[in-house]
C-alpha cells in the first residue's frame, strides 16, 4: 500500500487513509444457509428461468447467511430476472459460475411496456439485483454475474446498448435495466464478484456503509451508460481493491435531491477505459470528505473529473487526490462547471474548493480543464508534487480559478480568464514511481 497506515486485524486489512468514518476490514464469505446447483450449461438451455428458486431462497435464508449458486453435474450457468435481496443475506455466486440476467425487457418491466424502450421519461426498468431498505446484505463470490447488455433482447432486432445509442442520436431516453441497485440501505456489501456487459450501470449505492473490495468490472469501452459503481447521496463508503474496464464513468460519486455524498474513500484500484474517478454530475445535495488514494487510470477518456452545471450544481469540497497515475488518457484532469447535459432548472450554482491533488502523475500528454462558475464561485484547487511528463504537449485551460502550486513541485502554470495563482513551490521531491504501477485487467 502507499501513502496509507494500515492495520492487520482478525479478519483482514483495515485501510486507514480514508475519510470513511467506519472502520472498514476484508469482508469474510458467510456459511450458506442452502447450495443450490446449477441446471444449465448457457442461458439458452433454459426452458425456464431460475429466478424463483434463487428469489425463494433469498426470502428463506437467515441473517447472516448466504444463498450459493454452485456447479453440478457440468453445469455452471444460471438464468434470472430481477431478485430482491434480503436483510443481512449474501447472494454467493462460486467461482465458474456465471448469474446470466434474462434478455426478456416483460421481466423487468416497472409498468407495462416500459422496459426495453426509448422514450422520454427513462428509469422503466426494474434491476436485476435490488434491494430498498435493507441491512447487512451482500453479494460476493469469484464467479460472475452477466448483464448480457450487447445480446439481442427478446423479440427484437436491437440490445440493450443499441437502445442507449438510439437514445442518444434522438435525445431521448433508453430503458434498460441496471445489474445492481441498493437503496436506502445499510452496510452493503460486495466481494471478489466480477460483473460484466451491464445494460446500463453496473452498480448503484444509496444509503449509509457500503464496501466493495476487490470486485472486476468488464464493459466494453463503447456501450454507453455502463458505469462502474456509482455510489449516490452516500455516505461512508469504501471502493477498494477493485479493477474496472468500463463505457462510461468508472466511479461516480454523486449527490442529488437525496442528500449528500460523504466519508467516501476510493483506494488502491485501478481503472481501464472509461470515463474515469468522477464527481457529479448531480452535486446539489452536496460533496465532501471524499479521498482517492493509490489509483492507476489507463486508457481511459477522462481521469479525474467532476462535472456539474448550473442545473445540479452545489458545494463540491474538501477532496483530496493523492498517489494518482494516469497514462494514455485524452482527458487527464477536468474540473467542468458548465458540464453540458442540463436538467429542466436553472440557479444551482456548482462551487468546487478545497480540491487537492497530491503526488499525481501524468505520463502522456492530454488536455487538462480547470474551469470554475464565475468569480463568485471559483475553483479552488491545490497541486502538490503533481507532475506532467510530456508537458510541452499538454493542453491546459484555466478559467475563474484560485490555484496554489506546492510545496511540492508542479512542472506546469495554469493561465486564463480570472485566474489567481499562489506559488509556494519548494521543490526536493521526486515525481511519483508510476511504472511498476500499472496492471492488466484480470480476466
Amino acid at each position: 500500500m502507499r501513502g496509507c497506515w494500515f492495520l492487520f486485524v482478525s479478519v483482514g486489512v483495515a485501510v486507514g487513509c480514508a475519510q470513511d468514518t467506519r472502520e472498514v476490514v476484508e469482508p469474510s464469505i458467510p456459511p450458506s444457509c442452502i447450495a443450490l446447483p446449477a441446471r444449465l450449461s448457457a442461458p439458452e438451455d433454459a426452458t425456464s428461468p431460475d429466478t424463483q428458486r434463487i428469489q425463494q431462497a433469498l426470502d428463506g435464508c437467515g441473517n447472516g447467511h448466504a444463498v450459493e449458486l454452485k456447479a453440478e453435474g457440468g453445469h455452471s450457468a444460471f438464468l434470472s430476472g430481477p431478485l430482491q435481496l434480503r436483510d443481512g443475506v449474501t447472494l454467493l455466486v462460486d467461482a465458474g459460475i456465471t448469474l446470466f440476467a434474462s434478455r426478456n425487457p416483460r421481466d423487468y418491466d416497472i409498468a407495462p411496456g416500459s422496459c426495453g424502450v426509448v422514450d422520454r421519461n427513462g428509469h422503466g426498468c426494474k434491476p436485476l439485483i435490488g434491494g430498498d431498505g435493507i441491512s447487512g446484505a451482500g453479494v460476493a463470490g469469484d464467479g460472475v454475474i452477466d448483464g448480457r447488455g450487447g445480446a439481442l433482447l427478446t423479440g427484437q432486432t436491437a440490445s440493450w446498448w443499441d437502445l442507449a445509442q438510439q437514445a442518444k442520436r434522438r435525445n431521448l431516453n433508453q430503458n434498460c435495466p441496471r445489474i445492481i441497485v441498493v437503496t436506502h440501505a445499510r452496510d452493503f456489501t460486495l466481494y471478489r464478484v466480477t460483473l460484466r456487459n451491464s445494460p446500463n450501470f453496473h452498480v448503484l449505492f444509496n444509503g449509509d456503509g457500503f464496501t466493495a473490495w476487490g470486485v472486476v468490472i468488464d464493459s466494453p469501452q463503447n456501450a454507453r451508460n455502463t458505469d462502474g459503481i456509482d455510489p449516490s447521496s452516500a455516505t461512508n463508503v469504501t471502493i477498494t481493491h477493485c479493477s474496472i474496464h468500463a463505457g462510461d464513468d468508472n466511479v461516480a460519486i454523486k449527490a442529488g435531491s437525496a442528500g449528500p455524498s460523504s466519508h467516501i474513500t476510493v483506494a488502491h484500484n485501478h481503472f481501464y477505459t472509461g470515463h474515469g474517478m468522477s464527481i457529479g454530475s448531480e452535486t446539489n445535495g452536496g460533496v465532501n470528505a471524499i479521498r482517492v488514494d493509490d489509483l492507476t487510470i489507463d486508457g481511459a477518456d477522462n481521469g479525474i473529473r467532476i462535472k456539474s452545471n448550473a442545473s445540479r450544481g452545489g458545494l463540491v469540497h474538501d477532496v483530496v487526490y493523492s498517489d494518482v497515475c494516469i497514462r494514455e488518457t485524452k482527458n487527464p484532469v477536468v474540473m467542468d462547471s458548465t458540464y453540458p447535459f442540463f436538467g429542466p432548472g436553472r440557479g444551482q450554482l456548482p462551487e468546487f474548493r478545497d480540491i487537492l491533488f497530491r503526488n499525481v502523475r501524468v505520463l502522456t500528454a492530454g488536455k487538462i480543464a480547470l474551469q470554475g462558475y464565475d468569480a463568485s464561485h471559483r475553483l479552488g484547487i491545490a497541486f502538490d508534487n503533481v507532475h506532467l511528463d510530456d508537458a510541452s504537449s499538454a493542453v491546459i485551460t484555466a478559467s475563474h480559478a484560485a490555484i496554489t502550486l506546492g510545496p511540492g513541485p508542479v512542472n506546469f502554470v495554469p493561465l486564463g480568464d480570472d485566474v489567481q495563482i499562489r506559488d509556494v513551490r519548494q521543490g526536493g521531491e521526486k515525481p511519483l514511481a508510476c511504472d511498476a504501477q500499472f496492471v492488466a485487467l484480470p480476466r
